[in-house]
Parts: structure tokens; C-alpha cells; sequence
């Protein structure tokens, strides 16, 4: 079984690894884009992100099925929330969508991106750390390490590659 991921993104490719490797596919990594804006601003946007690399995966390679993962923020009364969300689509033309966690960013965090700017350089300069969405990601900053960016996508993984197991048993 191929499984193709559309990212070169470290900490969703070891998501992906670890669900992959359960089925026993072979995962393909290929950079296509999400066709959203840089910084997804609502759940709609960051799961349209994520089915068009789904989608995007899948035409690249001719894989069995194609996976997506993509993070974005969602304004809430409450704050401005990071939002994650992955998507499977099947050859066949079946397709699943799942959501992670959720965590308010600060305010100051908020700001910044309010005003137009992407989340990943943000955290950078936040952290004074270089490419922080490549490894805990904002999840992992802000829930001091407890959930780390590859393991929140791994449960949507699970989410999404159980979806399709029941789907096959039906």
C-alpha cells in the first residue's frame, strides 16, 4: 500500500510514519500546495487546506490514498485558538476529515497574527527559536511540552486512518 503525504514538514511526516507503518504502506512525502492562504483563519479553511494536499498527494503520486495535514487559527469569543485538522483521500474517492486540540495563543501571540501575520514566524521570534513548526510547534510552546505538535497530528492520523478501516469493514 502507498500512502502519500502532502508535506516536507518533519513533525507531520513522523505523524503520519507511525499510522503508516501500523498498515504496513509505504509513506511518500511530496511538497503540493494546500491552496489556502498562508495562515488559514477558521476550521473551514484549514480543513479545505487540508483535503486539497490530501487531494494534491494523491494526483502527485498515484498513492492508494492521499493525507493532509494542516494547522490554522480560529477566532473564538474567547481568544484566537490554534486549530488543526488532516484529511485522508482514497483512489477510490472516499474521503475523511478529522480535527485535533485546541489551545488559546496570548495575546500578544493573537496580535500578530491578527495583523496579517503567519503563526510559524511569529512562534520563532516568540520562542527565539528557529523553524518551531517543524518540531513542537505552538502546541507544544504553549502546553509547556506535553503535546507536541507530531503527536496532536498523530491523533488525527489515528482519527483519520481508523475512519477509513471502518469504512473498508462495512
Amino acid at each position: 500500500m502507498k500512502i502519500a503525504i502532502g508535506t516536507k514538514n518533519p513533525a507531520k511526516i513522523k505523524a503520519a510514519e507511525l499510522s503508516c507503518k501500523e498498515l504496513g504502506g509505504e509513506l511518500l512525502s511530496v511538497n503540493v500546495p494546500s491552496g489556502v492562504s498562508e495562515q488559514p483563519f477558521s476550521d473551514e479553511e484549514t480543513m479545505e487546506g487540508a483535503l486539497n494536499r490530501a487531494r494534491n498527494a494523491l494526483d502527485e503520486t498515484g498513492a492508494d490514498f492521499g493525507i493532509g495535514l494542516e494547522g490554522g487559527v480560529v477566532e473564538t469569543p474567547y481568544g484566537l485558538f490554534v486549530c488543526n485538522w488532516g484529511a485522508l483521500v482514497s483512489r477510490a474517492g472516499d474521503q475523511f476529515i478529522a480535527g485535533g486540540a485546541r489551545i488559546k495563543l496570548p495575546d500578544a501571540v493573537a496580535k500578530e497574527l491578527t495583523h496579517g501575520r503567519e503563526l510559524g514566524p511569529v512562534m520563532d521570534e516568540y520562542t527565539k527559536k528557529q523553524d518551531i513548526r517543524k518540531s513542537e510547534g505552538a502546541v507544544g510552546v504553549f502546553s509547556n511540552g506535553r503535546i507536541t505538535r507530531d503527536r496532536m497530528f498523530e491523533h488525527i492520523m489515528e482519527l483519520l486512518i481508523g475512519q477509513y478501516e471502518y469504512k473498508e469493514r462495512a
